[in-house]
């Protein structure tokens, strides 16, 4: 039976998938305004730091206020309400909950409701894609354990390229390449919080009108979320990065085949078998025609002559030789999409997507001189940004997180364009997501070169 059709069985049966939202900013918003719409499902409660907040957001998203008036998690199961809270931990109680959606985007807090959501017996689909760059393999193994799925979140482009890999692997397909698309120039590197928007081209009355987060949409801009987002890729799928990270090479969607290709066939990539992200401006700033700045992409090979006929046969757009080829999806739809997911896990028992190997890396990157002393401030921030690396070549080095170098203090400068290893900051506070890095570290995956 299809999701819909089965989603329909378990509304008309009177028996929901009851849903527990953590952190309803940008993101969990979108699920939201979808959630409402999909038959079967039931939000039953949603937890944030900022309770009123959300309540505004329900309303400016379209939620008629007795929606979520619930005064507790045990009335909101009753009828099909929504409940309210600040009391993250009550979400776990509810033994009801089938499902958490985690959306705080913040690293020590979402492995932390993570592993009580496993305690629990609940599903959890991750959208931190930052946590899952951390320690996702670590949190995969520990919901194998206790017997619930652990996902990607679908409608974020990591679970949408993960869905287009297992489609060319499942069609029987040699993989060369995955990624997606952005808008990407090697100055952006060095962007902070206060250049972000005249990159964008967003005016102040833009941004004072919407959800515009300078930090986060930084982390878009300087690469931070592209190499976040293509580790959870490579270790959801086993494509190891390239030994020097991303290249944003600029390329059409037509293009594809030919750009995302090893360079000893005359594309970009050091070797076949990995990830790459491809950009929507050329290195003068032109714009790129045909771009993919919003959508995903795998590219592939057949060395079957009697299946690049057909290629040719059906208008297949190949590389030159006829052996690359391509296939992409031009948008994405972020939390509009989440559902699916959620679907998934609950009524198929798999994932949209899920890290099972210990293959990539995202480590912090000084973007200017660094003193002894300075704070480090994270991702989309002032001091680093995040760079893709295998995790064989990271790991030895000793080179720090992106994902947990927010607040750290350095004990030695860092020149600009260096890493930041964890010997220039003082020793972190002791955390789950710290303890779960460490036990990963101890086997990190297979080197490209």
């Amino acid at each position: 039976m299809s999701l819909i059709g089965k989603l329909q069985q378990r509304q008309r049966d009177g028996q929901p998938i009851r849903i527990g939202l953590i952190g309803a900013g940008k993101f969990g918003s979108m699920f939201l305004a979808q959630a409402r719409t999909t038959p079967g499902l039931h939000v039953v409660a949603i937890a944030d730091l900022d309770p009123e907040r959300v309540r505004e957001n329900l309303a400016r998203i379209g939620w008629p206020e007795p929606a979520f008036s619930a005064p507790s998690i045990g009335q909101a199961l009753a009828g099909d309400r929504s409940c309210v809270t600040a009391d993250t931990d009550a979400l776990f109680a509810a033994e009801a909950i089938d499902v958490i959606v985690e959306c705080t985007g913040h690293v020590i807090s979402a492995v932390d409701h993570v592993l009580k959501a496993f305690a629990a017996g609940q599903h959890v689909v991750m959208v931190t894609v930052e946590a899952d760059a951390v320690v996702g393999p670590a949190l995969a193994a520990r919901a194998a354990d206790a017997g619930v799925v652990y996902t990607l979140a679908y409608g974020d482009q990591p679970a949408l390229i993960c869905e287009l890999v297992d489609w060319a692997r499942t069609a029987g397909f040699r993989v060369v390449c995955a990624g997606k698309g952005t808008k990407y120039l090697p100055a952006y590197h060095a962007s902070t919080p206060d250049t972000v928007w005249s990159h964008y081209g967003f005016t102040e009355q833009q941004v004072a009108s919407g959800d515009y987060n300078a930090q986060m949409f930084n982390s878009f801009l300087d690469g931070t979320k592209s190499a976040l987002e293509m580790a959870a890729v490579a270790n959801a799928t086993g494509l190891v990065p390239q030994s020097d990270g991303l290249r944003f090479p600029p390329s059409p969607a037509d293009e594809l085949a030919q750009v995302c290709r090893p360079q000893a066939d005359g594309g970009v990539l050091e070797r076949p078998g990995t990830v790459e992200v491809v950009s929507s401006l050329h290195r003068d700033g032109r714009a790129v025609a045909r771009d993919l700045r919003w959508g995903v992409y795998v590219t592939f090979i057949t060395d079957n002559e009697y299946v690049q006929r057909c290629f040719q046969e059906y208008g297949v757009v190949t590389d030159d030789s006829g052996r690359y080829a391509a296939l992409y999806r031009p948008t994405h739809y972020i939390g509009l999409e989440l559902g699916l997911s959620v679907a998934q896990a609950c009524l198929r028992g798999e994932p949209t997507g899920v890290a099972d190997q210990f293959v990539a890396d995202v480590v912090s990157v000084a973007k200017d001189g660094l003193a002894a002393g300075e704070r480090l401030d994270g991702e989309g921030g002032y001091t680093v940004y995040g760079k893709l690396l295998p995790a064989a070549l990271s790991v030895p080095r000793r080179l720090l997180p992106l994902g947990l170098s927010a607040g750290l203090q350095l004990r030695r400068p860092v020149a600009g364009g260096e890493p930041v290893s964890w010997a220039d900051v003082e020793a972190p506070p002791p955390s789950s997501a710290l303890a779960l890095r460490r036990e990963m570290e101890r086997t990190p995956g297979p080197s490209p070169l």
